[in-house]
């Protein structure tokens, strides 16, 4: 059973500027709770009994916070950064990641079943599994397609295209952290490039319910909206929200 998660809490979320000039990411409130109190809710509901939290900017709010929560549920501790770090590079700072863990940002609110992730990760024997999403994105332009002598042959208005995306939210195996870039900073682009460059396995978990990037400011608001506008317990404002984004 996996126990142990990281929860990156160290950007400073300039595309939340000015919420983040007063604000840390995860700090940044959903309903009547900080978008982080909710990610370690889900963790413990799915099992995580430990959470390294990797802290940089406004890191003292974030202990303020959580250091004054009532929490039988599990363990926290922190990891400092002196420095941006990126987003895989602070892994080389957490200690005692030797079994199977959850990585994941600090600032994702979803309705993803840890526990079907977790099993699909331990089905394939994967290094890695990355949680993804199906997102549109609408081109506001028309779209021309020319041939090689720059006549026109087709033409495409505002087109929308699809693709799946991570969702920040990563199922690891120890041997993983081997591969990390030996560079100050790295992020996850870099990791999965080196581990595919080793044909290391790598495999998609394809989440089709509720998630928001709040690192967005446009999901923050939606997601803001369609919290208040489906109050109740956590339990069932997740649920309804996923009705709400699906309908």
């Amino acid at each position: 059973m996996v126990e142990r998660a990281v929860i990156l809490a160290g950007g400073k979320g300039t595309r939340l500027l000015p919420y983040t000039s007063v604000l840390p990411k995860p700090l940044m409130p959903v309903g009547d709770r900080a978008i982080l109190e909710i990610v370690l809710s889900q963790l413990a509901t799915a099992g995580i009994k430990q959470v390294t939290l990797c802290v940089g900017y406004l890191s003292h709010l974030i202990r303020a916070v959580l250091d004054d929560r009532v929490n039988g549920f599990v363990e926290i501790d922190y990891v400092q950064e002196d420095r941006p770090l990126g987003t895989a590079a602070p892994l080389r700072l957490v200690e005692g990641l030797d079994d199977t863990f959850i990585v994941m940002n600090g600032d994702v609110l979803t309705t993803l079943d840890f526990n079907e992730l977790l099993r699909q990760h331990e089905t394939h024997a994967a290094d890695v599994t990355i949680a993804t999403h199906e997102r549109k994105v609408k081109i506001d332009y028309g779209i021309v397609v020319v041939d090689g002598e720059d006549r026109i042959v087709g033409f495409d208005e505002k087109p929308e295209f699809s693709a799946d995306v991570s969702m920040g939210i990563y199922v690891m195996e120890p041997s993983v952290l081997e591969h990390i870039p030996d560079t100050d900073r790295a992020d996850f682009p870099d990791l999965m490039l080196a581990l595919l460059r080793a044909r290391r396995p790598v495999y998609s978990y394809r989440h089709d319910g509720l998630w928001f990037d709040i690192g967005r400011k446009d999901d923050f608001e939606q997601a803001v909206v369609a919290w208040s506008e489906n109050g109740g317990s956590t339990a069932s404002r997740v649920a309804a929200v996923r009705t709400t984004a699906e309908g």
